[in-house]
């Protein structure tokens, strides 16, 4: 029996500051990230999706509800695909723009391996493969759509293709309101298909 969780990252978010917004509340989609969520589920109108559950934060809820609307499901909320603890959020931080060169973030840069300065990769793994378990028994025979976060994301993937799970940011194969498909078949995993539907963008976003 064939059974597909679909993994989908978030559209873009209304981040005028720019800052590394992680956790924190309040942050929305943007128009385009709008866009993208209905491109996304025109997508996957055709799907048998049965089970549509989302991380708790605005975004990954904003961009799983006309998914869930168009297959007439209710969002349902998984605190184990949230994004990653960071202790850069509130920061204006981003890959390459030189603000992890200043001395007074040196302290939480000493381990780049775990890492030092967030939610270890293999905790994220783990609990982003407990959500993945969850999905799909909840949609056992059919398909289910998770709304997550690029690095969550992108490190269950790493963990289930066995790679490292450490790596460079910069190379993250996980655009915006992308799909990481995980096939089962019974409880085998034989398949990851990656898909952009709504287009490839930059992995060095800020905070996605």
């Amino acid at each position: 029996m064939t059974t597909v969780v679909h993994m989908l990252r978030h559209g873009e978010v209304h981040n005028p500051e720019k800052i590394l917004y992680g956790r924190l509340p309040g942050f929305r989609l943007s128009e385009r990230g709008q866009r993208q969520a209905l491109t996304v589920a025109e997508a996957v109108a055709g799907h048998d999706i049965v089970h549509v559950v989302a991380s708790p934060l605005q975004r990954a809820q904003e961009t799983a509800a006309p998914i869930a609307g168009a297959h007439r499901l209710d969002v349902a909320t998984d605190e184990r695909l949230i994004e990653a603890d960071n202790q850069f959020e509130g920061k204006r931080v981003a890959v390459g723009d030189g603000a992890l060169r200043q001395p007074q973030h040196w302290s939480k840069l000493r381990d780049p391996f775990t890492p030092s300065w967030g939610e270890p990769y293999v905790e994220i793994a783990h609990r982003m493969l407990g959500a993945v378990y969850r999905a799909r028994a909840a949609a056992d025979g059919h398909e289910a759509l998770c709304v997550s976060h690029q690095l969550p994301i992108w490190t269950l993937r790493r963990f289930l293709e066995a790679k490292r799970l450490w790596h460079d940011p910069r190379k993250r194969q996980c655009s915006l309101a992308s799909l990481t498909s995980l096939v089962f078949e019974g409880e085998e995993l034989v398949r990851i298909v990656y898909s952009e539907p709504a287009g490839a963008t930059d992995p060095k976003v800020t905070g996605a």
